[in-house]
């Protein structure tokens, strides 16, 4: 009995740390991923096991039996996979309320999913503290069999972190994921409780696994999210994914929905917005600057390929190396969005270790990475712009779209402050009717005034794609002042998420909602 005590300690570990992961993906299909929802869910989740210590050690002295604990178990095992049934139409709700962005609504949509793991993670917190009460016959040992539960706990932990992630979240889903830890740790309780109290006692509880399996079958399947338009969706290892289809555009949205990551249409190549403003950055450097004397493309943060797309029809089909750390996106871009330009490499890796072992050099190396909150902090610092200064020919320039609020240029200051440390040249350009900033980076010491000399000179050859003039006369319609060198990120020190969470909760607070554009 005490070898399948042991493992009963390592299924409910691997359980509790799997819940954990599962719930942070389910919350972050609708409230995104940011640290502030990931510190709510851990914080609390905490806070359920520190009660299931308390509650698991009282009651294990009064009724230190193997039925009670098993029986603890099952309740556990059975409401964890009911979790995602009960908090689907609370998501449901507070995605529709995200879209409006009404601020109310999601807060008390998101208390009320944490509360929902109140039970289950409160009973599996529990299990150890029964386990220990039964394991120990001799007082003398109860060290040594405390430390090794523990462990055997621990190394459950540690193969539940991994399962959700790599394995059955993006193969059957964050429900499916909860319904199958669900069923298997209620059947690993009714193991328990036929082999310690016989089959009758069991028997009570056969119900739980059955229920479990009839709400997978009916009423697992659907959509994550029903947002208008929408025809694709999809949970990666790294974000959940959504494509809408609206007046014949089509819009890649990740996790909450906030922001348009890639944008395409069959016919139009003008969408407004950043994307577009990539394409003024070589013509920063001194006029006359023709379009044929740019070489090759870098793009990190490549999502569905809108800036590649552009690129393209204006430039050419010179060759563009984009990164995008999540192969699912490079294949919806392929399947839902026409990425497949045979001009174009997407590498699915991370941008800056996929530039760093580059052999090229490039024109233009785009950096589209950025949304508050969820801003890579090893891709704001001075050694990271070092690495791309090196990987730039001797006309080259980089350009980073930036996101900010309309009261707080703080990011915006900040990066660019630490860019001027590295580049000779820096300019700022916001984008009208957007809460985006472009800043441009060139190699060479240049002059603002080179933007608007080549839009001239482009201008009179009379062949030149309208959308470059356009992102040229935007450009030049909208520099602003570049800040000084303050504030210096590096790798040992880069405060990003100090940063965007000030910001993003500053506007929620205090700014105006209904002025978003995206």
């Amino acid at each position: 009995m005490k070898k399948y005590l042991y493992f009963t300690v390592f299924v409910s570990g691997m359980t509790t740390l799997a819940l954990e992961l599962a719930a942070s993906r389910l919350l972050g299909n609708t409230f995104g991923t940011s640290n502030l929802v990931w510190a709510s869910i851990i914080g609390l989740i905490l806070i359920y096991l520190t009660a299931g210590y308390f509650i698991g050690g009282s009651w294990a002295d009064r009724s230190p039996y193997h039925q009670t604990m098993y029986g603890v178990l099952a309740w556990g095992a059975f409401t964890s996979g009911f979790v995602p049934f009960i908090a689907r139409p609370v998501l449901r709700l507070a995605s529709n309320a995200f879209d409006q962005l009404q601020v109310g609504v999601l807060f008390g949509a998101f208390s009320a999913v944490l509360v929902l793991f109140i039970i289950p993670i409160t009973l599996l917190g529990m299990i150890s503290p029964f386990a220990i009460r039964l394991a120990i016959s001799d007082s003398r040992q109860a060290g040594r069999i405390s430390g090794r539960i523990y462990a055997i706990s621990t190394m459950g932990s540690f193969i539940g972190t991994f399962i959700p992630v790599l394995v059955l979240i993006p193969l059957v889903g964050t429900t499916y994921t909860f319904l199958i830890f669900g069923v298997f740790l209620t059947l690993v309780a009714l193991g328990g409780m036929w082999i310690s109290s016989g089959f009758k006692s069991a028997l009570k509880y056969v119900w739980m696994p059955l229920v479990l399996i009839i709400f997978g079958v009916l009423w697992a399947r659907g959509p994550i999210k029903s947002s208008a338009g929408q025809i694709y969706e999809l949970e990666s290892g790294y974000n959940y994914i959504q494509v809408l289809e609206v007046d014949g555009f089509r819009y890649l949205r990740l996790n909450e929905g906030q922001g348009i990551h890639s944008i395409w249409h069959p016919e139009l190549l003008n969408y407004g917005g950043p994307w577009q403003q990539f394409l003024a950055a070589p013509f920063f450097n001194s006029a006359p600057y023709q379009p044929e004397q740019i070489g090759r493309i870098g793009i990190i943060g490549l999502a569905a390929g809108t800036i590649a797309h552009q690129a393209t029809a204006v430039f050419g089909p010179l060759p563009i190396d984009g990164w995008e750390i999540d192969p699912a996106i490079i294949q919806v871009g392929r399947d839902y969005f026409e990425m497949d330009m045979p001009n174009l490499n997407a590498y699915a890796m991370d941008g800056r270790y996929g530039l760093v072992h580059s052999q090229e050099k490039y024109s233009l190396i785009g950096v589209d990475a950025y949304r508050p909150p969820y801003i890579p902090p090893h891709l704001t610092t001075q050694e990271f712009f070092s690495q791309v200064y090196d990987h730039l020919t001797e006309d080259g320039v980089m350009v980073i779209n930036i996101g900010r609020s309309p009261i707080d240029r703080t990011l915006i200051n900040d990066l660019a402050s630490t860019i001027q440390t590295v580049f000779p040249s820096v300019y700022v350009a916001d984008v009208p009717l957007s809460y985006n900033t472009i800043v441009y980076a060139t190699v060479q010491v240049t002059d603002p005034v080179n933007v608007a000399a080549n839009l001239q000179f482009l201008y009179e050859q009379g062949d030149t794609h309208p959308l470059l003039l356009e992102a040229l006369q935007i450009a030049v319609a909208n520099i602003q002042p570049t800040p000084p060198v303050d504030v210096v990120y590096t790798d040992d020190w880069s405060p990003i998420e100090w940063v965007t969470n000030n910001m993003v909760l500053n506007y929620v607070l205090f700014g105006d909602l209904d002025q978003i554009e995206h």
